[in-house]
């Protein structure tokens, strides 16, 4: 399988010399192209850190990200952004949508930037409200229309760039349970039919259940991986739920 992302041996430090807090201790993984990847652990276990530092937001204190090839960890200034709008898309659990531009002019947006033909941005935008079942509100604002279709919507603008890898941030947190589902098997859809390569950070583990790999972190630290393969979806979910456990806490603060 074609590496898109590799993590090797980051750290990340916050404070001063003399209070000093380990927030990622020597992490290392792959993720392939066209994966579906969850990472999950307790509330400051380091999973948000260590999302920020792949999506470039946060800097490491050590080691390398590798993606396509090239150490996003040196990348400065124009390289930088050109590289976030390019190989990244984001999906935020606060949606993160211009409300002064409708559904259609959020979701053509990055295409914009990038000074695609006018005709062009028409037809990719048509193409992904489609199969995201977003067609009727795309001439809509934010404010008119539900927060799953705001978060299909901030799926749509993540994917219309044909990124190299998406990046989820508790994508469902804002859902009701009938918008999450409805959500997650359009993240589905982008995978498996989009080939999307999906790297998703959430506290739930029915969110989790429909990734393909999931990665825990405990103390800035991998602490167990999971490969969905043949299992149900059920099936994941109940091993999920068991490593969740083995974290420990309360489970409603597994996130």
């Amino acid at each position: 399988m074609e590496k898109i992302l590799e993590v090797k041996n980051i750290e990340k430090y916050y404070g001063a010399k003399s209070n000093l807090s380990k927030a990622i201790d020597n992490i290392s993984f792959e993720v392939g192209k066209g994966e579906y990847v969850g990472i999950m652990g307790a509330s400051g276990s380091g999973k948000t850190t260590l999302l920020n530092c792949i999506s470039t937001i946060d800097k490491v204190t050590a080691g390398h990200i590798i993606m396509n090839g090239q150490d996003i960890t040196k990348l400065k200034g124009n390289k930088l952004n050109r590289f976030r709008r390019e190989e990244l898309g984001f999906i935020f659990q606060d949606f993160n949508l211009l409300d002064t531009l409708s559904a259609y002019e959020n979701i053509a947006l990055a295409l914009t930037i990038q000074r695609v033909a006018p005709k062009e941005i028409e037809k990719r935008v048509k193409e992904i409200a489609q199969k995201l079942n977003i067609t009727e509100v795309l001439n809509k604002y934010p404010y008119q229309v539900s927060g799953g279709q705001k978060q299909r919507i901030a799926s749509a603008r993540a994917i219309i760039t044909n990124p190299k890898l998406v990046l989820a941030d508790e994508p469902t947190g804002a859902l009701d349970s009938k918008s999450a589902r409805q959500l997650l098997e359009a993240f589905e859809y982008l995978n498996e039919q989009l080939k999307a390569t999906i790297l998703m950070v959430t506290h739930d583990a029915f969110t989790a259940s429909y990734a393909k790999r999931i990665i825990f972190i405990k103390d800035g630290k991998i602490f167990n991986e999971l490969i969905k393969g043949n299992d149900t979806r059920k099936q994941f979910f109940e091993k999920i739920i068991e490593v969740q456990t083995l974290l420990g806490g309360d489970l409603n603060d597994v996130i």
